[in-house]
């Protein structure tokens, strides 16, 4: 049902931004950030279903001459990682299916179940390890299932101390958090008005926010960490070597993950449960009861199990270069120089997309999954991203994103350091909430490197240095977005479990954003006027 006052809002925001007289910003570019206030209006405040707003996006992009054609305004719902959460999607209704992520779920629970805040810590723990070195993505579509299959458990014996808490739920799920039928979903700790548990919604939240926060600890964990690295070394010839990434990075997610941890299991969702002894106990009744997997279940872990190894090699990329012999370098990994399969640029097989994709057919090969399994995952998230993407496209195609962060940066030159460092990571992850990550790192380090030299005197005297500095606190903070489900691959497949609404995942994310912003400053000019000199 849409709201008329939510949508009068955003009409009259489009209305705004278009007709303000702005200086130096070309009309497409204006009428860019128009579709953004336009649908970032929509998406916070509900006035239609969020996959609905997506799609009035290329509609607007293409009815005010944003883009040329049609064609080219629906090409984000084409992006790569659509079709990555789409395998990710897959990959979890497999899982349910036959009961294999409720089994990898109770052997956590087992293990590391004396209490819940330990459990949502343990796998936040888990899932940032992994995020170093495969896809923010990939990472969460592995881990959101055992996430849920915990949640289920834990509060299957919360509310009614039965043995069994039944299948889980799939991701075909409505955008108020309920199942397509509209029935509410089935744990019931007493947490909130409609059954969603806080415990759940904590587990959830927690792997997405945690697959972000590590995907900043290496250098290959996520995409804007490798172009700040290749514009530093492009524009000024400062090379970042993977070692001296570490000391930049795990800092970030040694704080950012305890702080998110607390935000969430404390300050927002604190589980009302706090006895999980059953549950622990049940979990290995299970286990021992249950027996061995079945052989569906067992070509479901194998296929998922090759598909979490190779998305795991592909992120050790580095490991084999120049060990390879460059043909067989490309054809593994990605390069320009030729493959064995013939001359010119090569993706790479193991390209994460192209793993995820491969793991679909592979699952219907083995006859462990049914075009109706398919048909039952959230095509609204798919949908969702597509129109986050397509935006995000949009926005950097007609430097409007550019133009945002050239005068964010200029209303602060001049400023203390520390103070130009948190607005660089306020206004990023801001901006980043409605703009892809990754596009925001491409349009946002050259400017800043561009503007460290006027910061030259607060580091002895070294333009580099400030240069290094500033690129890095954007580059960062470019990663960290929580408050909305378009925000990140690894929100928006949160977000597609059905475990929540779009304010369930706004309350944490806005206290995040806002602490991230000043733990990246604190941070960021701490490392670079106390540690980076050593290492220099």
């Amino acid at each position: 049902m849409a709201d008329r006052r939510a949508l009068l809002a955003a009409g009259v925001a489009f209305v705004a931004v278009a007709t303000v007289p702005v200086d130096g910003l070309p009309s497409h570019a204006q009428f860019a950030l128009a579709t953004a206030a336009f649908a970032g209006t929509l998406w916070v405040t509900g006035g239609l279903p969020l996959p609905i707003t997506a799609l009035t996006i290329p509609v607007v992009l293409t009815a005010f001459g944003v883009v040329p054609t049609a064609g080219a305004a629906v090409a984000g719902f084409a992006d790569p990682i659509v079709f990555l959460l789409l395998a990710g999607f897959v990959l979890a209704e497999a899982l349910q299916k036959h009961g294999t992520d409720r089994r990898i779920a109770y052997h956590v629970l087992a293990a590391v179940g004396t209490s819940p805040r330990r459990i949502v810590l343990a796998v936040m723990l888990a899932t940032a390890a992994l995020s170093m070195v495969i896809s923010n993505s990939a990472t969460t579509a592995m881990m959101v299932p055992i996430a849920i299959g915990i949640a289920d458990r834990v509060g299957a014996d919360a509310a009614t101390g039965t043995a069994d808490a039944g299948r889980v739920p799939t991701m075909a799920t409505d955008e108020t958090g309920g199942r397509a039928d509209g029935t509410a979903p089935a744990d019931a700790n007493g947490d909130t008005s409609d059954g969603r548990s806080n415990f759940r919604l904590a587990m959830v939240l927690g792997v997405a926010y945690a697959a972000s926060i590590g995907g900043v600890g290496t250098l290959i964990g996520t995409p804007p960490n490798a172009i700040l690295v290749s514009q530093l070394a492009e524009q000024i010839g400062y090379t970042i070597t993977f070692g001296e990434w570490l000391a930049v990075g795990l800092p970030f997610v040694a704080v950012g993950l305890p702080l998110t941890w607390y935000v969430l299991t404390v300050a927002v969702y604190p589980p009302q449960i706090t006895d999980v002894t059953a549950a622990r106990a049940d979990a290995r009744r299970y286990l021992r009861d249950v027996g061995p997997p079945s052989t569906d279940e067992r070509r479901v872990l194998l296929i998922t199990g090759l598909t979490a190894g190779l998305w795991l090699l592909g992120g050790f990329s580095f490991l084999f270069e120049g060990r390879l012999p460059a043909t067989w370098y490309a054809t593994l990994f990605g390069g320009s120089e030729g493959s064995l399969f013939g001359a010119g640029a090569h993706q790479g097989v193991l390209y994460y997309v192209t793993v995820g994709l491969a793991a679909i057919p592979a699952l219907s090969i083995a006859g462990v999954l049914e075009w109706e399994d398919v048909q039952r995952i959230d095509w609204g998230t798919i949908v969702l991203l597509g129109g986050g993407i397509t935006l995000a496209n949009a926005l950097a195609a007609t430097n409007a994103t550019q133009w945002l962060a050239a005068n964010a940066v200029d209303a602060v030159a001049g400023a203390p350091l520390f103070l130009v460092a948190l607005a660089v990571a306020a206004i990023t992850i801001a901006v980043s909430e409605l703009a892809s990550n990754t596009a925001m790192a491409a349009i946002s380090v050259p400017i800043l490197i561009a503007m460290g030299p006027r910061y030259a005197d607060q580091f002895a005297g070294d333009p580099t240095t400030a240069s290094v500095f500033l690129a890095v606190t954007g580059g960062i903070a470019a990663s960290f977005g929580f408050a909305l489900p378009v925000a990140t691959p690894p929100n928006a497949i949160a977000f597609g479990t059905g475990s929540m609404t779009k304010d369930d995942m706004l309350k944490p994310g806005i206290l995040l954003d806002v602490a991230m912003a000043a733990v990246t400053a604190v941070l960021a000019y701490g490392l670079f006027t106390v540690v980076w000199p050593l290492l220099g």
